[in-house]
């Protein structure tokens, strides 16, 4: 008997019709220039009904940087965020259902906060303007992020048809139907169109812009 509700239990968590997709992400810049390094953009996969289990990944604060500067977690998910500079960071987000604020700390404490809903979410330091990461929630495992050379590969997901999507933070979504075989592998090229981007100063956390020097 207990056998037999392991076997249930494995086949429950692995699909017994899966397969997987494979290409690669192309960015755009100005002047129709392609982006020689793709490794913040993150593919995956929209429309998949699978509940997903809750993980852990770090955004170090070091020189004055988030590192790295994008990263994917699951709805559920958490992000720890430790400072290892000797001076104090408070990293925060006003986006949306996932806002947060960590306050100032300095090394070795580690923040940490856990997003509850999909969506983008965009992180800064309320000290610090040049500092700004992105975490990207799902509400599904199905995600990647690129090679640095635009590659990716997505590894057992439920057969049937989805919206495979790119998204990198300097362009609109890239995003086109794939039918994923029951065994098997099928491939896609996404492109990105960074052409049009122009960059905005963000404010504060009280929504103020930022004091002309810095105190910490």
């Amino acid at each position: 008997m207990r056998s037999e509700s392991v076997l249930a239990a494995l086949l429950c968590a692995s699909p017994l019709f899966a397969g997987s997709v494979a290409g690669r992400v192309e960015l755009v810049e100005k002047n129709g220039r392609k982006a020689s390094d793709l490794s913040d953009v993150v593919v995956y996969v929209e429309g998949v009904k699978v509940k997903p289990s809750p993980g852990k990944t770090t955004i170090v604060m070091r020189g004055k940087a988030f590192v790295p500067r994008v990263v994917a977690v699951t709805v559920g998910g958490s992000v720890d965020f430790p400072n290892e500079d000797p001076i104090l960071h408070n990293a925060f987000s006003v986006s949306g259902e996932n806002r947060f604020d960590l306050d100032l700390y300095r090394r070795p404490k580690v923040g940490s906060w856990t997003f509850t809903q999909p969506g983008v979410v965009r992180v800064y330091c309320n000290i610090h303007p040049q500092m700004s990461a992105v975490v990207l929630v799902r509400d599904n495992p199905f995600f990647v992020k690129a090679a640095r050379d635009g590659s990716f590969t997505l590894e057992g997901v439920p057969a049937g048809r989805y919206r495979l999507k790119a998204w990198h933070e300097r362009a609109p979504e890239a995003s086109l139907e794939v039918g994923i075989p029951a065994d098997g592998q099928v491939g896609a090229t996404l492109v990105l169109d960074a052409s049009s981007f122009r960059r905005l100063q963000h404010k504060n956390k009280l929504g103020k812009d930022y004091a002309a020097d810095e105190k910490y």
